[in-house]
């Protein structure tokens, strides 16, 4: 399909809606992105015509839907280079981590190491301080440096014999700095520990092939990549997985339970107790495969040159701070406005219908280094354009002009 942006925005109906009287301007992609006509299309006819629990029965409704559930598995698994074993189902990114967090790390001691960066999201934090907390383990941190960019010669002197998990996001929800995450797996792999990919941010602006870039365990979110909520993905190596206890109890990830004892599923299913996301999975399926029909480097250059134009506008403001200033970033802009906290600009911002975050996007200890609470931020994705971009800047001056 040739990269035609107005056709796109044709495709997202959100975008027709009218702000505080004005054109929609939505620059809040990396919280989560905007769904097209055909993600929605397919979740409402699955829910109208095939929709019924899976695995569990052998009814037509139920083939279908278990159809329907393993066929996103498939899809989602050749979306990332994967094998269809390899695929569990998740709520989101954030239980995917908790997963690993307790799966991966029951085998976890006192003295043992675990490594993330000051770049990370508190999904990719907290678990592991949980996880410390249980075992006696201890969270070391990689730094950053002060454009943004993962200092990668610190991150060398953390690993030794004591590192057993390197878990890493592989572009920044903040700063959009896109991490070295292959040759982060490789040295991770030289000590024998194992690497966790934060994928969030990635697996939507960049062409993921798991195999090739080695890594043990990678995670994402369907919302991000312009399917729907409740839903994520963990991709694990089949041999990891199947040695790793499951996470939660209940149906479908047993095989056998008896008075006295139970047998545990293999991988995945032994990961995905309960009802699982069916309508989500089918609106993921969706979403990947009307992905696939872009040429997805048409994708990055045109988001990319949105970011560059943004970018060299606000640099021309005297009170703007442009955070994360490392080349090669993903269309992810933060920033902050001398005098000025983010969540006034972005209330005002509102006011002429444009949707930025402001906060310290679930990522405090960042903002820390930063030497900042919080900060705006603008994300762009495949339906944003120039014009936009100059709504956003516009709005930005009558901001700062009412604010200072």
């Amino acid at each position: 399909m040739t990269f035609d942006v107005n056709a796109i925005r044709a495709q997202f109906p959100i975008l027709s809606r009218q702000i505080n009287g004005k054109s929609l301007v939505y620059l809040d992609s990396a919280a989560s992105a905007q769904k097209p006509n055909t993600v929605l299309g397919a979740m409402s006819d699955f829910a109208r015509t095939s929709y019924a629990n899976v695995h569990r029965g052998i009814h037509t409704l139920s083939n279908e839907a278990t159809s329907a559930y393993e066929n996103a598995r498939e899809a989602t698994a050749q979306f990332i280079g994967a094998k269809t074993e390899e695929i569990v189902f998740t709520k989101g990114t954030t239980e995917a981590l908790n997963l690993l967090a307790h799966s991966l790390g029951q085998g976890l001691k006192a003295g043992d190491e675990i490594i993330i960066s000051e770049l990370e999201h508190h999904a990719n934090i907290v678990p592991w301080h949980m996880l410390c907390a249980r075992s006696g383990a201890k969270l070391r941190w990689a730094n950053i440096n002060d454009d943004g960019s993962f200092d990668m010669a610190h991150f060398k002197t953390l690993l030794n014999s004591r590192t057993k998990i390197v878990s890493i996001a592989h572009i920044s929800n903040v700063l959009g700095t896109r991490l070295p995450i292959e040759e982060i797996a490789a040295l991770t792999h030289e000590i024998g520990a194992k690497v966790i990919i934060d994928g969030s941010q990635g697996v939507v602006h960049e062409v993921v092939d798991v195999n090739a870039i080695d890594v043990d365990f990678y995670v994402f979110s369907s919302h991000k990549l312009y399917g729907p909520t409740g839903i994520g993905v963990l991709y694990g190596k089949s041999e990891l997985l199947n040695q790793m206890p499951p996470f939660l109890g209940g149906g479908e990830m047993i095989e056998i339970v008896t008075k006295d004892s139970v047998t545990f599923n293999e991988a995945p299913f032994r990961f995905e107790a309960g009802t699982p996301p069916i309508m989500e999975a089918v609106g993921l399926h969706a979403a990947i495969d009307w992905l696939n029909t872009f040429d997805r480097a048409a994708i990055a250059a045109h988001e990319n040159a949105l970011l560059e134009l943004a970018t060299s506008e606000l640099r021309k403001r005297n009170r703007v701070r442009i955070l994360g200033t490392t080349n090669g970033k993903a269309p992810i802009l933060a920033f902050a406005v001398e005098g000025v906290h983010p969540h006034d600009i972005s209330q005002i911002l509102d006011k002429y219908g444009v949707a930025i975050r402001a906060g310290h996007h679930c990522a405090q200890p960042l903002m820390t280094r930063l030497g900042l609470n919080s900060s705006a931020r603008a994300s762009f994705g495949i339906y944003n354009t120039k014009e936009e971009v100059g709504v956003f800047i516009e709005a930005i001056d009558k901001a700062i002009e009412f604010l200072t």
